[in-house]
C-alpha cells in the first residue's frame, strides 16, 4: 500500500528558515512567509523537511488513495525556490502569465527570488489555490 511521505510535523519553521544557507534565499523564505501567513490567515507549519505548508486540506482519489496535503506553501531549496500551489486549476494558467520569471513542473512554480516576481499575482495565486482546493474538497 501506499505510504505517504510528505506529512505535517511538528518542526519549528523558523528554524527551518534559519538553516537555509545563502542569506538572500533566507530573506526571500521570511518575505514568502509573511506573504503566505497574511494572505492565507493560517499558520504556517513544517511538512516533511522541507516544505512550509499553509493550511490543509483532506484528498481522496478514485484509485482510493487518500492523504492531507497543504492548501499552498514553498519551499526554499538550494537551486530555486518551489511554490506549492493547486494543480488542475485553469486560472492557474492565467495568473501564472503575468507573475514574473519563473518555470513551472507538474506541481511547482519554481522561481529563483522573490524580486524576479510581482507579489500582487503571487497573492492572487494563494488566494485561487485555496478557494479551488477548498471547493474540490470541501471539509466534512
Amino acid at each position: 500500500m501506499y505510504k505517504l511521505k510528505t506529512k505535517e510535523t511538528d518542526n519549528s519553521v523558523i528554524e527551518f528558515i534559519e538553516q537555509v544557507e545563502q542569506p538572500k534565499k533566507r530573506e526571500d523564505a521570511y518575505r514568502l512567509l509573511d506573504i503566505f501567513t497574511e494572505t492565507t490567515g493560517y499558520e504556517a507549519a513544517m511538512w516533511g523537511p522541507s516544505i512550509i505548508g499553509f493550511g490543509k486540506y483532506h484528498y481522496k482519489y478514485d484509485s482510493g488513495h487518500e492523504g492531507d496535503a497543504p492548501l499552498v506553501g514553498f519551499s526554499p531549496r538550494k537551486a530555486k525556490i518551489s511554490l506549492y500551489f493547486a494543480t488542475g486549476d485553469t486560472e492557474r494558467e492565467h495568473l501564472l502569465a503575468k507573475f514574473g520569471k519563473h518555470t513551472t513542473g507538474k506541481s511547482c512554480v519554481y522561481i529563483n527570488k522573490v524580486a524576479d516576481i510581482d507579489e500582487e499575482v503571487l497573492k492572487e495565486l494563494i488566494k485561487q489555490s485555496v478557494r479551488f482546493l477548498q471547493e474540490r474538497y470541501p471539509e466534512k
